[in-house]
This record gives structure tokens, sequence and C-alpha cells, in this order.
């Protein structure tokens, strides 16, 4: 039998109801492991990250990009993509953290406000390095847009100096708009209870700020954005035991292929490769690469297309690819 459509309604929402007065007298549960897609924000106090954009830094589409890639998302075909970037949610001290200020800047901001409870206040913003689409969006905090008075940027010293130093970023210093909080090498930034972020090093172009990536601890997971590194040989660190000791790693992604920039020395930006970076790690247990979400692509990447062949043999091999939407419970 087919109920009229309001009829539906209200028995959905007796149902919604009687689930929700049984509910309060249940143990606030530990969140699921790792919820996704659709920015549905999880339940409870504890603090979350949201996957807020995946490509590389000039976006997808690109700009002048005039091949089937860009040109399938302009014929609505496929999704546009935002700049890498991941919010935070501290519900219990309503606030809310951007990783990285892209030039998608003002809808990412907008989006993880909407998504933190009503009331939450900005508490910043943590930038990995000085290349276009990890810190320009820091021009929407100056007073021909925001306005904001002493917003706090997470910078390693030499970023901090390149900031304070170089226009129109100085500006913001000396206006005010932006406050410089100088970050140092695994030494921890203290958010909240159980709310910890800890930068490393990572090898990368460092041509105006060193490169790091962040370790962010919440009371019951650790979550590690890496969104830019050179080739791992070239890292002093080890992935395999980086993935031991966390829960997910968001990591560079930038190419899939060598062959995808025609006429580029690809020498000169030495992302690695995602099936170099898979083999790897071929050979570690199936709940350690399932840690693994590819971020960061570039709009050659066939992995912006969640139904290519490429993202078929990333999810066989037991990776993942990195969704605008993700819900991170911490």
């Amino acid at each position: 039998m087919k109920l009229h459509p309001f009829v539906s309604l209200l028995i959905t929402a007796a149902l919604c109801a009687f689930a929700g007065a049984h509910a309060q007298d249940a143990p606030a549960p530990v969140p699921e492991p790792f919820t996704g897609a659709d920015y549905e924000t999880p339940p409870g106090s504890d603090p979350y990250l949201v996957v807020l954009g995946v490509a590389q830094d000039a976006g997808y589409p690109q700009l002048g990009c005039d091949r089937d890639c860009c040109r399938a998302v302009r014929a609505g075909q496929r999704e546009s993509r935002s700049v890498v970037s991941l919010g935070m949610v501290d519900p219990a001290s309503k606030r809310f953290w951007l990783f990285e200020a892209t030039p998608d800047f003002p809808a990412q901001y907008d989006r993880l406000r909407s998504l933190a409870p009503p009331g939450s206040t900005f508490g910043g913003v943590f930038l990995t390095h000085a290349h276009i689409g990890h810190y320009t969006g820091l021009m929407y905090l100056g007073r021909e847009a925001l306005g904001a008075q002493g917003a706090p940027v997470y910078a390693m010293p030499r970023m901090a100096d390149f900031l304070r130093n170089n226009g129109p970023w100085s500006q913001l210093v000396e206006l005010g708009n932006i406050r410089l909080e100088k970050l140092a090498v695994l030494a921890n930034v203290t958010l909240g209870e159980d709310l910890v972020v800890r930068p490393f090093l990572v090898p990368h172009r460092d041509e105006f700020s060193e490169t790091v990536a962040f370790e962010i601890h919440g009371p019951h997971r650790t979550v590690v954005f890496l969104p830019d590194i050179d080739k791992w040989s070239r890292w002093g660190g080890s992935l395999p035991l980086l993935l031991d000791r966390i829960d997910r790693a968001y990591i560079d992604a930038t190419f899939y292929h060598p062959d995808e920039l025609p006429g580029r020395d690809m020498s000169e930006i030495p992302h690695p490769y995602v099936p170099e970076t898979m083999a790897l790690l071929q050979s570690l247990p199936p709940e350690d690469k399932a840690k693994v979400h590819f971020i960061h692509f570039n709009h050659t990447n066939p992995l912006l297309d969640p139904e290519s062949e490429a993202a078929e043999e990333v999810r066989e091999r037991g990776f993942e690819v990195a969704r605008e939407g993700d819900v991170v419970g911490l």
C-alpha cells in the first residue's frame, strides 16, 4: 500500500522522536571510527575533522586547462573540486580551525562554520608551507573582506617571517588582522582537552618557507595531514612506521602518472606518484593500508574521477581516495 507523503513524514518524525527519547537513557558512545560524505557531522562533544578540499593548489578545473579532464567539469559531466584543506571542529569549546588558507577560503570557512555548533568561533589557521594553494586565502582575513581581529595563524619560523616581511601579507600583521603563532618542529600546540596538533618537517620545494605535515591528536584517534612532499626517499622518516601508530593519513597524491604534464620536467616537481606510494606500502597489513587516504590531486590526476580505472585500482589494493565531505571523528 502506498502512503500519502504527509503520512510518511509523520511516521518518520514519530520514529525519530521515539529513538531520540530512548537514546537519552544510554551512555554516550565512543564515535564510530570514520564517517563520511555529504558533511554529516558526528554526534557528541568529541572533536572531528572535515575534508573541505582535495585538489592541488589551482583547484579543479584549472585555469587555462582545455583538456578533457577540465572540459568535463565545465560541461557538467564531473564535479568541480576545491583546493586541499581540512577543517577541525571542537564542539566542547565551540571553536573551529582550518588547515591551509586556500584560494577557496571563503567557501571553506563558511562551510565549516555551518557544521560547527551555533555560536562557535574561529580558532585560526594552520599552514603547511608557502605555495599558492596553501596560504593565499589569508587575504580574506583582511579589511577588504572579513576584517578579522587577531586571527591566529600557526606557521613555522620561515613561513611566519615570509608573511611578516612581504606585502600584502605584512599588512595583515601590521593591522592586527592576523596574529602569527610560531610553530616548532615536533612541538605540541594544545588547543583543548585531548586536542593537540604537532608539526613535523617534510622535504618539498622550500623556496620561501619550510614545509610541514601535521599530526592531529584527538581523544580517540590521531590523523596525519601530509598534502605535499617530495619523493619518499628524500624524507628521513618512515611512512610504514608512521601508519603503524596513527589512525588515518591524508597523503600527497598530486600525480598518478609521470606523463600527466607533457613538456614539463617532472624532476622539478618530484611528488611521489600514487603507484610508488602504493608499492612502498603494499606489504603492510590491510588495516594499515586502509588508513591511507590520497589527497591533493592535480587537475590531470585520474583519481578526481571516482569511477576511473585508477580509482578502482587504488581501492582494490586496499587504499582510499579522499572525498570532499568526509567527516573524521577524533
